[in-house]
């Protein structure tokens, strides 16, 4: 009886696909987890927004850190919503921030709502629908003048193929200030055949990449997160090595001879050939 009485008072939603969202207490971590059919979505701490758990979101946190000046306000774009971790890390150390999500699902916005409420001064507005079409009716006042966007959208453990084209990031960069930054997450296995198509495809847009991963995923040998930051601009990279290096997982910062050689030979990504990313193997999220 008592098993099934904190079971009944876990928050949880049906989304639009039959699959069951779920906002769960972290074993690990504390704070906060949004779950989606078993797959963790976010973590979030409402008590210190700046405690980014999931390792591929704080090595976000490292380049947004550097973009402009410290605590300066920036202009932000999420294309995926979840329980709003960076929009929330945004809110945290630079406050007054103008931040637009976008999030497919209506059911997983009012869940986060409820469960994880937004500070009550935080100028971060949620828009419900498609990434994509979402993108693509962004206010006329932002074209051209957004610090920072986030892609960072999954179908269950999946990046929709759609969210990984040439002309994605054609229209993603069109959004972007003349030193604005994109962030990509970007999740693939053994030998990186999608990483290194999506690598290749940003490379095309982008004048300067950057690609941030634990080594051994760089290295293609096992499952896991990658982060491509891409801008028009030089990116600033002059510590970020340093701050990868320190744990508690080694990663690396991938640049120049590096980045080209992930995306030598790769196929660029459009509409009429992409795919969805690969999908992990469900043991990956056992603990």
């Amino acid at each position: 009886m008592a098993r099934a009485r904190i079971e009944a008072s876990i928050p949880e939603v049906r989304l639009s696909d039959g699959r069951i969202a779920r906002v769960v207490p972290s074993a690990f971590a504390g704070g906060l987890e949004l779950d989606v059919d078993g797959t963790p979505q976010s973590h979030v701490d409402l008590d210190d927004p700046t405690h980014l758990h999931f390792e591929y979101v704080a090595r976000m946190g490292a380049v947004i850190d550097r973009l402009r000046m410290p605590g300066q306000p920036l202009t932000a774009v999420h294309l995926g919503g979840g329980g709003l971790t960076i929009p929330r890390y945004v809110e945290a150390t630079r406050p007054g921030s103008r931040q637009q999500v976008v999030e497919l699902e209506p059911a997983l916005w009012d869940l986060v709502r409820e469960s994880m409420p937004l500070p009550c001064n935080a100028q971060i507005r949620v828009r419900i629908g498609d990434a994509r079409a979402g993108l693509a009716r962004m206010p006329a006042a932002l074209r051209g003048n957004v610090d920072l966007l986030v892609s960072d959208v999954y179908a269950g453990a999946q990046t929709p193929a759609h969210l990984t084209t040439l002309e994605f990031y054609r229209e993603a960069a069109d959004l972007l200030a003349p030193d604005g930054v994109l962030l990509v997450n970007v999740a693939d296995g053994a030998g990186l055949a999608f990483a290194r198509r999506q690598i290749a495809t940003v490379q095309t847009v982008f004048d300067h990449v950057i690609v941030l991963a634990e080594v051994q995923v760089l290295k293609g040998r096992r499952f896991g997160n990658l982060v491509v930051a891409a801008s028009p601009t030089l990116l600033p990279t002059e510590w970020l090595p340093r701050l990868m290096a320190a744990g508690p997982h080694p990663a690396k910062v991938a640049q120049g001879a590096e980045v080209d050689e992930l995306a030598r030979g790769a196929r660029i990504a459009t509409d009429a050939d992409s795919t969805a990313s690969p999908k992990p193997a469900a043991s990956l999220f056992e603990r």
